[in-house]
């Protein structure tokens, strides 16, 4: 059975950092390309940053420059480094194995101005 599970959210002040987890079972991580998405409310989800199982990484415009996605197999693991946050990356930021329907719970990131 795969599950995700994300950590690392939280309440920031603009212009700080967070790191997100997201720890991936089910003997699915490898070969797979990961992704992290976010939704802020009244929006709907919106991707943000994907990374496939070569490394290749891609980012939302918006986030381009200040997000950083990485992927460590040996700990089947899946990271969203986040600098310079802005009030407007308050969502809640769900993992996903791209591709199919495998989603995590949420963590929720707050940025206050």
């Amino acid at each position: 059975q795969v599950q995700l599970v994300e950590s690392g959210g939280g309440l920031v002040s603009a212009g700080e950092s967070l790191r997100l987890s997201c720890l991936v079972s089910g003997n699915i991580f490898s070969p797979m390309s990961l992704g992290w998405y976010r939704q802020a409310p009244g929006n709907q989800r919106e991707w943000v940053a994907s990374i496939s199982s070569s490394f290749i990484r891609n980012y939302a415009e918006s986030v381009k420059g200040r997000f950083a996605i990485s992927r460590d197999n040996a700990k089947n693991t899946v990271y969203l480094q986040m600098d310079s946050l802005k009030p407007d990356d308050t969502a809640v930021y769900y993992c996903k194995v791209m591709g199919t329907t495998h989603w995590g719970q949420g963590t929720q990131v707050t940025v206050s101005s």
